[in-house]
């Protein structure tokens, strides 16, 4: 016998996640736990996780289900009709959309895992995938992991951060199968109109292009009415489109979201879905069903609420010299850093480090946004003042010591 230790397995990593890191913000808020354990007391206006909580008729429904001894059984892949029902009532009565509930929609663990499931369904080696720059990092992981290339297109601030279609249509598109597009935009805000939409829908069907519509902040902060992509005429047939009930009803660490379109589209993700859960709690459909129910006063308090945060979110990032754009929507603040700075990672390490307030540098999302950061506005006002006079401090103590620095030597 020998006091050695065991030789250690060598587990060799997958190669489909040769280029695929941990999420950032998985990783971002573990260093952030990590400070305020040791006392930093961090504002944190990275992720958009809503604090607020859902109405309280939701949180009834689920109580009650979950109260009811059948209730705690294998439910349904597909969802309860029930579910299916109200979320094609929610299309019919807020974007004009009918959709059958047996065959064109399917209910998912959120819109996330609706992403993964489309890439499984309908990737693999040699097809290629346009993403956004920038965009929600998962659209590229999502293609990554499924074997695919990933093409990006470009959003910029001189375009509007819309993409320009007949620049993509005068490349080869030949392997491209999907086509990831989000309005309103995340990180930008920005908010596509009919004409851009349909324009949108054209250029799918010349190039047999599957668009996969990620469309969950319309009913935040969005002045004009909402707009689903399966409204366009024509759209059904090149178009799916993923929505969900984190943002617009607080429900995100519920996972309730949904994939509606073409009936073999869906059953097509319903082959590869699955295989991979056993079905939603009963009592969280139930209670979306519930959510779903509710009328135009449920967003109305929803944004007062979110119009006064934005109010001092935009104070404090003109505090730091940033320059956000007007008219945007969704649950964030999109701004360009301010000179001095070299990027937004720069920025949110300075502000982080000084004020102890949490930016999300807008280069996660793409090179294109490499200039920009992004604040949450899920934070309550209380916080949200607490951060602007912080980010104020520091501020001052930067311009003093600046001209600190500028003093004569003795």
């Amino acid at each position: 016998m020998t006091d050695e230790p065991p030789a250690t397995m060598n587990i060799p990593l997958a190669s489909r996640l040769a280029h695929t890191g941990e999420y950032y913000f998985s990783r971002k808020l573990r260093e952030l736990a990590a400070l305020n354990t040791a006392g930093a007391d961090i504002i944190s206006l990275g992720i958009g996780s809503p604090d607020l909580p859902p109405h309280s008729s939701v949180v009834q429904a689920l109580a009650e289900s979950a109260a009811q001894p059948t209730a705690h059984g294998y439910q349904s892949y597909q969802g309860t009709p029930a579910l299916r029902g109200a979320m094609a009532e929610f299309y019919q009565r807020h974007y004009g959309v009918t959709l059958d509930p047996a065959t064109e929609i399917l209910p998912l663990l959120g819109s996330k895992e609706g992403l993964m499931h489309i890439g499984m369904a309908f990737l693999e080696a040699g097809d290629a995938v346009l993403i956004p720059n920038p965009g929600y990092p998962t659209y590229r992981a999502v293609a990554e992991i499924c074997g695919a290339e990933v093409r990006e297109y470009d959003l910029t601030e001189a375009t509007g951060w819309l993409p320009d279609l007949a620049a993509l249509a005068a490349t080869d598109l030949s392997r491209v199968k999907l086509m990831l597009v989000n309005y309103p935009h995340m990180p930008t805000g920005t908010a596509a109109d009919l004409p851009f939409l349909t324009r949108l829908v054209e250029f799918a069907t010349a190039h047999d292009i599957l668009l996969v519509h990620d469309n969950p902040y319309g009913f935040i902060l969005n002045e004009t009415p909402p707009l689903s992509l399966l409204a366009v005429p024509g759209a059904r047939e090149v178009a799916i489109e993923l929505n969900s009930l984190s943002k617009s009803h607080n429900l995100a660490g519920w996972r309730v979201g949904l994939l509606a379109g073409r009936a073999d589209v869906v059953a097509n993700v319903l082959r590869f879905k699955s295989n991979m859960d056993s079905g939603m709690f009963l009592p969280v459909q139930q209670a979306a069903v519930a959510a779903l129910a509710l009328g135009d006063d449920w967003f109305a308090d929803l944004n007062a609420t979110y119009r006064a945060r934005r109010a001092l979110v935009l104070e404090l990032l003109r505090a730091l010299g940033c320059q956000p754009a007007p008219g945007q929507t969704g649950l964030f603040i999109w701004a360009a850093v301010p000179a001095g700075f070299t990027d937004g990672y720069a920025l949110s390490d300075a502000v982080l480090a000084e004020a102890r307030v949490f930016l999300t540098p807008g280069g996660i999302f793409g090179s294109n946004g490499l200039g920009y950061i992004r604040a949450s506005l899920c934070q309550p006002e209380a916080r949200l003042r607490e951060a602007v006079l912080r980010v104020s401090a520091m501020k001052k103590n930067v311009m003093l010591s600046a001209a600190e620095a500028s003093l004569p030597q003795q």
